[in-house]
């Protein structure tokens, strides 16, 4: 028999559910089995309700959901097809999003990215423990798109074709001096100075993180090419050959897009290069998400916002004297990518728990890989690679492009 709590939560949900259009819900509440969305849709989930409170959660996003799926309100036989049915719903509700953006601007319901809220900011993320990370990454410890040249290459392989591929589209030499902005754990510094034999410079704001590098830097044996600094990027000095940053523009903060384009361009010598790999939210959306309270920027990413490709553009223009000379897409590694981390990291579950991670932790993670990937899958999220050029750079080789990325 169903709970008689939250009836008219109960009720309304099942209205909107109705309007399904793209996937089939199963909800079982109580022994009850309810169905949703077409019965010949390609997307098919089942929703195990274990708490009433559960309908009550669906009003509030995926803020609520986040919290009740912790809280073992709820269960799911497949997140990634739940999450993508859900994705392929989102346009028809981002027009009434975008009219909430003020208010929630004017609350300041996001955190700001100030030198001192980007360092806690990042910190909340970064900072959990780089054993947590090591038990998900791979080997390069590389938090980032990787690049599966073949179907059966391993985690490891893709992402050092990734790192290779970065270093060669800024054509590296070893009288280069390379500023890496967002160092991660030191795999793209360490990359560059064994392979192409130039000067890096990588700029961190985590101090786990600039721990962990550092000492892996000197484990590589490159400590007199490499520099691991513990700087923002607002406060860097100096003029570089070449500058790189990897997904480290989503942790900046939409009001500060300007500001960060406009110290790469200024950090640059005149003939210098710049590649950017971006996870970028999708054009139409952006409006919508940048300042709109999610899961993602609530639980996961504090003060995180995802730029768009136009975005990119935009401020490349108005900010820089960069222009864009080459530009690809990987979105269609970054699902297999994300399934890698999320098998590794529900296959570690006991040793996660083991380095004290409740179980409420462990499931946040769960869903967060889990919806991440289904973003990607439907294209509401990308990943794109930009070499941008200042006025004086004079290109050495053809484009390496396969695919345009802000086409």
């Amino acid at each position: 028999m169903v709970p008689a709590v939250p009836t008219s939560a109960r009720l309304l949900a099942h209205a909107a559910l109705r309007q399904l259009r793209y996937g089939r819900l199963e909800v079982v509440e109580a022994g009850q089995r309810m169905a949703f969305g077409p019965p010949g849709a390609d997307l098919r989930a089942e929703v195990r309700v274990l708490d009433p409170g559960f309908w009550r959660s669906l009003w509030r996003g995926t803020v609520g959901l986040t919290e009740r799926w912790t809280a073992d309100a709820w269960d799911c036989d497949d997140l990634v097809a739940l999450g993508r049915m859900f994705v392929r719903e989102l346009p028809s509700f981002d027009r009434v999003r975008r009219l909430l953006v003020p208010v929630q601007r004017a609350v300041r319901l996001i955190p700001r990215n100030t030198r001192f809220g980007a360092r806690r900011n990042v910190a909340a993320h970064y900072d959990l423990g780089n054993d947590l990370f090591t038990l998900f990454l791979d080997e390069t410890m590389t938090y980032s798109c990787a690049l599966f040249e073949r179907p059966d290459a391993t985690l490891r392989e893709a992402q050092e074709a990734k790192l290779d591929l970065a270093c060669r589209k800024l054509e590296l030499r070893p009288d280069d001096h390379l500023l890496e902005i967002g160092t991660g754990w030191g795999s793209l510094a360490i990359h560059a100075a064994s392979r192409h034999g130039c000067r890096v410079t990588s700029t961190t704001i985590s101090r786990e993180q600039h721990q962990l590098a550092s000492r892996r830097v000197q484990e590589a044996g490159v400590s007199d090419l490499v520099s691991v600094v513990l700087e923002d990027y607002r406060e860097l000095a100096g003029r570089y050959d070449k500058l790189i940053s990897i997904e480290m523009i989503e942790a900046v903060g939409w009001q500060y897009f300007d500001i960060f384009f406009r110290r790469c361009s200024e950090l640059l010598r005149p003939d210098g290069l710049m590649l950017l790999q971006a996870i970028v939210i999708a054009d139409q959306a952006f409006e919508a998400e940048k300042a709109s309270k999610s899961f993602a920027n609530t639980y996961i990413f504090p003060g995180g916002c995802l730029p768009s490709r136009e975005v990119i553009r935009r401020c490349t223009s108005r900010h820089t004297d960069m222009t864009a000379v080459d530009s690809e897409d990987i979105t269609a590694h970054y699902p297999q990518t994300l399934r890698h981390w999320r098998e590794r990291f529900m296959a570690n579950s006991e040793r996660v728990a083991g380095l004290g991670y409740d179980r409420p932790f462990r499931r946040l993670w769960e869903l967060y890989l889990a919806w991440s990937e289904a973003g990607f899958r439907e294209r509401r999220l990308g990943d794109v690679q930009v070499l941008l050029a200042k006025p004086a750079h004079r290109a050495a080789r053809p484009s390496v492009s396969r695919a345009s990325a802000l086409a």
